[in-house]
């Protein structure tokens, strides 16, 4: 089975282990059947869970790994980092507003709002990751520093065991919102589709793509801190137990944490 998997062509390798890295995303996503009826408090608390997911996954799974590779590719990595994590707020800021000025049913509009939000910074958080898995693939035919089939494993390992918190982060909330379970499935595990497809692109061009990687990386956290700022902090806050939800965004933190150090 081993030597079936190490005598595929790099870009078949890169697709199968970004498939891997999916199917963890709507494994964390399935979750959310197995609750009949959330209450507003469970909710909440999954709410300020999932925030503290996505801050950490910002710069453990993004920034950090992003300066890393500007620095090794002997890129401006403090420019590069700080105008992709700012560019990739605006984007969002501007959807916002643009949603705002083009939809004018507020009640209804604040909930479908969020729930695109939500899955919009998840899936662009999820680009960036499945080309870097891609790149380590690729990286092996080019013979690139350290690029092993074991060191591509692992990535795409680490990345699949942190995209399983990250699929219940999409798919609680939406829940939350009104979807129903399998539609919040569905909306949960498509956020992590992408993978597959950058994985094979990162493979394809990976001396182009690797040199785009760190704007990338740090784009998607802009994004996803501008979503958990706008939108996941403060509903959750809404809650009268205020202080103990902030302590679920700080579980949800440590959990990204220590899943994204022990694996890198």
């Amino acid at each position: 089975m081993i030597n079936w998997f190490v005598n595929l062509n790099h870009t078949i390798q890169a697709l199968i282990a970004t498939i891997f890295t999916w199917s963890i995303t709507a494994l964390g996503a399935s979750l959310v059947f197995m609750f009949k009826k959330i209450n507003k408090n469970v909710m909440d608390a999954m709410l300020g869970f999932a925030a503290g997911i996505m801050i950490s996954a910002s710069f453990f799974s993004l920034i950090s790994p992003a300066i890393e590779m500007a620095n090794t590719l002997n890129i401006n990595s403090w420019v590069t980092i700080s105008i992709g994590f700012l560019c990739g707020g605006l984007l969002l800021f501007v959807g916002d507003k643009l949603y705002n000025k083009f939809d004018n049913k507020l009640e209804k509009s604040n909930s479908k709002k969020r729930c695109i939000m939500l899955i919009f910074s998840i899936t662009l958080h999820n680009i960036p990751e499945g080309l870097a898995v891609g790149c380590a693939f690729g990286s092996i035919k080019y013979g690139l520093g350290g690029a092993t089939l074991i060191a591509a494993c692992l990535l795409a390992l680490g990345i699949g065991i942190q995209n399983f918190p990250e699929g219940t982060a999409v798919s609680v909330p939406l829940r939350r919102e009104g979807l129903s379970r399998k539609k919040a499935f569905f909306y949960g595990q498509l956020s992590g589709i992408v993978e597959p497809i950058s994985g094979v692109i990162g493979a394809l061009l990976v001396l182009k793509i690797r040199y785009l990687l760190p704007f990338l990386l740090a784009f998607a956290a802009g994004a996803m801190i501008y979503v958990v700022v706008q939108e996941l902090i403060p509903e959750s806050q809404t809650n009268e137990k205020k202080d103990l939800m902030a302590i679920f965004t700080l579980i949800g933190f440590s959990v990204m944490m220590i899943l994204d150090v022990a694996l890198g």
